[in-house]
């Protein structure tokens, strides 16, 4: 197999192209990194990647992995998952639950994204905290500290990456749900992540 590579925004540890990187680091999955620059040049640049295909949308991240192409990170992390044999539920339930998580982090992510050009008194006081009340509710049902036990999955990376990028943007509530406190220092602890995060604060 080639190197995989991953093109994203040179965005420092925001963004939804690092909850693809994170799971990357923690598969133990090496490639071949390309940033491009989010500044006046960016809008040239996405048309250029769409033209050669790397992109349909417009948007990264996008990963080529194995002569294919793949955009959209979600569905990219389910498609590493299934590939990995790993990183999933195992029951159909289970594969549910995961689902269902990353559902909510989609629905919250398109809102943090607008929140970006100054967040609302609607978002901070009523999106946010209905978002982490949403996933304390479905963390709290196992004794975790992933959303399915001891057991990762590609959706603890999104939701800890939103839980980081809400911090950076000033937009978390002072206190999390404990269930989440315990995701985010589990995430912290895995060893590929640490040694990641230690290099990139």
């Amino acid at each position: 197999m080639s190197q995989p590579v991953y093109h994203y925004l040179a965005l420092g540890r925001l963004g939804r192209g690092e909850v693809l990187n994170l799971f990357l680091k923690d598969a133990g999955i090496a490639t071949k990194d390309v940033l491009y620059p989010y500044d006046e040049s960016w809008p040239a640049t996405s048309e250029k990647l769409t033209q050669q295909g790397l992109t349909r949308t417009g948007l990264l991240p996008a990963l080529e992995y194995n002569g294919e192409i793949y955009t959209q990170h979600i569905p990219t992390l389910r498609f590493l998952a299934r590939e990995l044999g790993a990183y999933d539920g195992e029951t159909s339930h289970e594969k549910y639950i995961v689902d269902a998580v990353a559902d909510t982090y989609i629905d919250w992510r398109s809102q943090w994204v607008a929140s970006l050009k100054g967040a609302t008194d609607e978002y901070k006081n009523s999106v946010v905290p209905k978002y982490y009340r949403i996933l304390g509710q479905y963390y709290s049902e196992r004794p975790g500290p992933y959303l399915l036990g001891e057991k990762i999955t590609y959706v603890d990376f999104a939701v800890y990456q939103s839980i980081d990028n809400e911090r950076r943007t000033g937009t978390l509530p002072e206190t999390l749900p404990e269930s989440l406190v315990k995701l985010q220092d589990a995430i912290e602890a895995r060893p590929n992540i640490k040694e990641y995060i230690a290099e990139h604060k």
